[in-house]
């Protein structure tokens, strides 16, 4: 039962950080695998899942996201949509592998939305991005040890 409610806490913390809610899901895997009570193998394959999976939600946000463009109650200011709309155009796809960044990531995949890049290439090149970290992440606090 223990495991369900650790891998359960750790998949909630990677979906919440992938949305534009502030959370750190990185903390949390950092203390699962110094507890070694789990094998790093599946917390890093949860974190990733749920971290992608946070990130389709900022997607599919973005697809729905430009017809309340110009409400006032719209949560991104016009300026800020313009430019992460201007970084996606000059640099493409690509950017997504930044999607792991923090606080720009989040822009990054939701401007992926508004701009229509193909699930297919969304989930490939953000998932390589999520896991990438996560992976890295587990790699220096196993090294730690």
């Amino acid at each position: 039962m223990v495991d369900a409610a650790a891998y359960a806490g750790l998949f909630l913390a990677a979906f919440l950080a992938a949305t534009i809610l502030p959370m750190q899901s990185e903390a949390i895997l950092v203390g699962l695998l110094l507890a070694e009570k789990q094998p790093m193998f599946w917390l890093v394959t949860v974190a990733s899942l749920g971290n992608v999976l946070g990130s389709l939600v900022n997607w599919l946000l973005g697809r729905g996201l430009e017809r309340f463009r110009g409400r006032r109650w719209f949560p991104v200011s016009p300026n800020a949509l313009d430019r992460t709309q201007a970084w996606y155009r000059k640099y493409g796809r690509w950017l997504l592998l930044g999607s792991w960044l923090p606080i720009v990531g989040d822009a990054i995949t939701v401007a992926a939305g508004v701009l229509r890049e193909p699930l297919p290439t969304f989930l490939l090149l953000v998932t390589i991005s999520k896991a990438g970290r996560y992976l890295v992440l587990a790699a220096a606090t196993m090294g730690l040890t």
